[in-house]
């Protein structure tokens, strides 16, 4: 018996009245500056994200549950967007250098800098490590 493989993976492009309020609250208090150009729901298997695309080059992915788990930026991020403890290690290792992304996984979340530097961070904000 041949056995058959079936994709789920599914994209939507929202309208901005159907983009859920949680993730429109978080870009207004964050990015009251920056309208979403697009926002696509993007259903792969069993994950279901939220590609939003922001003006001004950010670019943010929200879970299922509607919580921020990556933001990218051709320019400095806000600070509002970090966790406190990874911006206070950025600004007393790193003082010349800006925040152009965070992301959160599973087990840590890493930060990149405008020099290039990828920094990762446990779930407490402790640095454990640069990333190559």
């Amino acid at each position: 018996m041949p056995l058959l493989l079936l994709s789920c993976e599914k994209e939507e492009i929202l309208s901005s009245t159907e983009v859920p309020s949680e993730i429109s609250n978080y870009i207004g208090t964050h990015f009251p500056d920056n309208p979403i150009i697009q926002t696509v729901k993007d259903i792969d298997g069993f994950e279901l994200t939220y590609d939003i695309t922001l003006e001004g080059n950010y670019y943010l992915e929200f879970n299922r549950k509607k919580e921020v788990i990556d933001i990218e930026g051709l320019s400095k991020l806000p600070d509002s967007v970090i966790p406190s403890k990874l911006l206070e290690y950025v600004s007393t290792n790193y003082a010349d250098n800006f925040i152009i992304g965070w992301e959160l996984d599973e087990r840590n979340q890493q930060i990149k800098l405008d020099n290039g530097l990828e920094l990762e961070f446990n779930m407490n904000g402790n640095f454990f490590r640069i990333d190559n």
